[in-house]
């Protein structure tokens, strides 16, 4: 049976990253966990919390086996000063880059076969000088990738967005036919390729209310969806739209569809998070590795207290283990 390694980056040190990687390893995998972190950093959390614990320091050459409960590999990558849970410190922000860049790498290279993000401090990192907006767009430049896609997934709900971190005033310019059409092509492949969906039904939502009312409320959905729309369809896409998102999210029209494209963030995210949040994960589709993340921030105030709620970094490595089983079981 194919066991994959998995490597999970633990995330801002001072928040529930590390937290939540200590619970889970408390639970069996059907997958080879690798955490990326400061050894002595995961022993203090486990031992903060109250948890048992044995680390083991990750060797590159040794097979794969099961993840067995209470044991935990750990890819050592030391800190740069010492750690206070709930106080980030922009002197480790080299360290959070490390880790990710040591489990980008690995992916690349065949090392491990996905990658599960546990969350960042965005403005520690900022703060230290790094042009850091987010995960997916900084895997996507350590990859090459021309453009990442943001793919919440939430039990049977897929919300992917066209833009991701814009504010409000930039996003109408930023969608254009040509990332429109590259955005829905990667969508499209990304659904068959790694959740086995032959042809996926694809929603466009519209930008504006009600879908532009026939450009009373916004010229976008005629000038710019619908013909990209009406192109991709004779490519052999399965879309429908523009659909007003008023109208998208209600149980009945779900029905039809197996991916919503929503247009800018905070139409999509808010209805996804409200019907799965703390179970949500993101899917970083366009990429050449398979990434998975969870959908909320690092709750510094909840770290070390043992009262963070792990289930989105559950379901994301959960997640994680089904899509590369499919992934295998459809090149075979």
């Amino acid at each position: 049976m194919y066991i994959p390694r998995i490597v999970i980056t633990s995330g801002e040190p001072a928040g529930i990253g590390p937290d939540a990687c200590v619970a889970l390893a408390q639970e069996p995998w059907d997958a080879d966990i690798v955490v990326a972190a400061d050894a002595e950093l995961l022993s203090a959390t486990a031992g903060a919390l109250n948890l048992p614990l044995d680390v083991e320091r990750y060797d590159s050459s040794s097979p794969a086996g099961r993840h067995r409960a209470g044991i935990l590999k750990v890819m050592h990558i030391p800190t740069a000063r010492a750690v206070i849970a709930g106080q980030p410190d922009a002197r480790n922000a080299a360290y959070v880059i490390d880790m990710l860049d040591r489990a980008c790498d690995g992916c690349t290279n065949g090392e491990f076969a996905a990658m599960v993000t546990a969350p960042v401090q965005k403005s520690t990192l900022m703060d230290a000088g790094y042009k850091f907006t987010g995960h997916t767009e900084y895997l996507a430049s350590r990859t090459r990738a021309a453009l990442p896609v943001m793919l919440l997934v939430s039990d049977r709900l897929r919300v992917a967005l066209v833009t991701t971190h814009l504010p409000l005033a930039e996003v109408p310019r930023a969608i254009t036919r040509e990332r429109l059409r590259a955005t829905l092509r990667i969508v499209n492949m990304d659904l068959e390729k790694h959740f086995s969906l032959t042809a996926p039904r694809i929603a466009v939502l519209g930008l504006n209310p009600h879908a532009g009312e026939a450009g009373h409320l916004g010229r976008e959905e005629i000038d710019v969806i619908q013909p990209v729309i009406q192109e991709l369809r004779a490519e052999g896409l399965n879309l429908q739209g523009p659909v007003p998102a008023d109208t998208a999210f209600t149980s009945g029209f779900l029905q039809t569809a197996d991916v919503i494209v929503a247009m800018y963030h905070d139409q999509g995210l808010p209805v996804i998070k409200h019907l799965g949040f703390g179970t949500g994960v993101n899917v970083t589709l366009g990429l050449p590795i398979l990434r998975t993340s969870v959908d909320h921030g690092t709750a510094l105030s909840l770290a070390r207290t043992g009262k963070a709620d792990i289930g989105s970094l559950r379901a994301a490595l959960a997640l994680a283990i089904e899509l590369t089983a499919q992934t295998v079981h459809a090149g075979s």
